[in-house]
């Protein structure tokens, strides 16, 4: 959604302001754009996958479970980390999310909010409608 003519007026006085108020700061962030700064976290999130990894094979070696623990609980924070990093680079959601049958409705309609009660109804009336 494009911003309006005085939305985007607003926006370069804040940056205006930035850059007169910290132009070492304004300057780091200006000469990234978003991807580059999703895909600096995607590395990081690699490389603490690794650590994890790293640790998990310690505790595995060492026989300490409670390092073993804690690398596979930093590779997993470390996995979801760079996949929500990488879903916000290239601007997909995929896989995560329940998807809803619409069997009545067309695509632009939303489905009405109805009670579980109002649901079963529904179903039994289906299923004891094609008799």
């Amino acid at each position: 959604m494009p911003l309006s003519e005085h939305e985007q007026h607003l926006l370069e006085q804040i940056e205006q302001a930035l850059y007169a108020e910290d132009p070492k700061f304004a300057s780091i962030y200006q000469a990234t754009d978003l991807r580059t700064h999703h895909r600096r976290r995607v590395i990081r999130a690699i490389a603490v996958v690794a650590m994890g990894l790293g640790l998990l094979l310690a505790g595995v070696i060492t026989k300490l479970i409670p390092l073993g623990v804690a690398g596979f609980v930093l590779m997993l924070a470390g996995a979801w980390f760079a996949i929500a990093s990488w879903q916000r680079m290239t601007g997909h959601r995929s896989g995560l999310r329940w998807s809803r049958r619409r069997s009545r409705h067309s695509r632009s309609e939303p489905m009405p909010r109805r009670s579980v009660v109002q649901r079963l109804e529904e179903r039994w009336q289906r299923r004891h409608g094609d008799r």
